[in-house]
């Protein structure tokens, strides 16, 4: 298999354009060959040693007849080759090795905002999570082995109560599908779907981020309540007897409504907020400190030789001005935004381009080195 950085893309002869305009959040799309000669990036054995770590997600789905199961990881040992039925899910293996990585970012022609992680599973003859559908877009690459897809487009969403996974209680595909190593299939959200291994097998899930409005909102409130400026205390000098002393009255109804009225939130409110949460690790991940310390004056010789590169689990995004780093934030202005915006991008910096870096920047990048958020560049 040639390397994952010298292909030219993942959508067969498709554009990115032709794909978002077409099928994204709209249908399906088989594409044969997607990444010819494609193999597995971790063998069986690699997986379920990942599986067996504490700082990995991963689940192990069994069926027994009719009865599915699910245990949560870290596992000390997989089920027997000979049990039937059985699935392993690694979630976020992009976040450990570095080819996983590497193929999540062949599928950047979708903002890192929403681009996820990539999950592996992995599946005996007959194994499976059962017809179900995602609340996300995801890509279903095959890895190794084969798996049978069966996809329908129904609307009867009825999950079998009392299952651990959400399992489709009437599923009724419309198309069927045998993919190959090298082979994809993507499904937008919602859209049924059940694999079953045909033998062994390996799939790569390229998952998105669609977090519900609902989170969204409660997740910015907690972001406002520091903002939040309501500097009077409730009094009422005109209060007058009542009747009623159980009763809350219209007047203090009204006033306590007119000061929470003062709560005001900005676009820029909203863009900071945002910036930080979808950059904001997941609470699995942990960064590693760097195997060779260096002293900040080293530090700067050593970046002008080999330049930066974010490290793999570090999430940086931009708007405007402001710039995102693992739920941080922080504004930039003149060279040192070019250079943190291309940063962002590319996720790696020259050594020649770090010659335009301020001091700040420079220190900057000598902390985030040491709190394992960015390495040297081929290092």
């Amino acid at each position: 298999m040639k390397k994952l950085s010298e292909f030219d893309g993942v959508l067969g002869e498709l554009t990115p354009a032709q794909f978002l305009r077409d099928y994204w959040h709209k249908k399906p799309l088989l594409i044969r060959q997607a990444l010819p000669g494609f193999k597995a990036l971790l063998s069986s054995a690699e997986l379920f040693a990942l599986a067996a770590r504490e700082d990995v997600e991963s689940r192990l789905v069994t069926k027994d007849k009719t009865q599915w199961k699910m245990q949560n990881g870290p596992f000390e040992r997989m089920p027997a080759a000979r049990q039937k039925e059985w699935t392993l899910l690694v979630q976020g293996v992009n976040l450990h090795d570095d080819n996983a990585d590497a193929l999540l970012r062949l599928f950047r022609f979708i903002p890192d905002a929403r681009l996820d992680d990539l999950m592996i599973s992995y599946a005996n003859s007959g194994g499976g999570v059962g017809p179900h559908f995602d609340s996300y877009d995801v890509f279903l690459l095959q890895a190794e082995g084969q798996r049978r897809w069966q996809i329908g487009a129904q609307q009867d969403l009825t999950l079998v109560e009392g299952a651990p996974l959400k399992i489709l209680q009437n599923f009724t595909p419309d198309e069927t599908f045998v993919l190959e190593p090298g082979d994809m299939l993507y499904l937008p959200p919602h859209y049924a779907h059940d694999g079953v291994a045909i033998g062994a097998c390996m799939t790569y899930s390229i998952g998105f981020r669609a977090p519900t409005y609902q989170e969204l909102g409660e997740a910015f409130l907690d972001f406002m309540v520091e903002t939040i400026d309501l500097p009077a205390r409730y009094a009422d000098p005109d209060l007058t007897p009542t009747a009623n002393p159980a009763e809350i009255s219209k007047v203090m109804l009204r006033r306590v409504a007119d000061e929470l009225n003062k709560v005001r939130f900005t676009e820029e409110d909203i863009g900071i907020f945002l910036g930080e949460y979808l950059s904001e690790p997941k609470a699995s991940v942990f960064f590693d400190p760097p195997e060779k310390e260096f002293s900040p004056a080293a530090f700067d010789r050593a970046i002008a030789r080999h330049g930066v590169a974010l490290s793999r689990k570090t999430q940086m995004l931009y708007r405007g001005r402001t710039i995102f780093i693992n739920g941080e934030s922080f504004d930039a202005g003149g060279p040192d935004k070019a250079l943190l915006t291309a940063l962002a991008n590319a996720r790696r910096l020259d050594g020649a381009a770090l010659q335009e870096a301020s001091d700040d920047l420079r220190e900057s990048l000598f902390l985030w080195y040491q709190d394992g958020w960015l390495r040297l560049n081929n290092a």
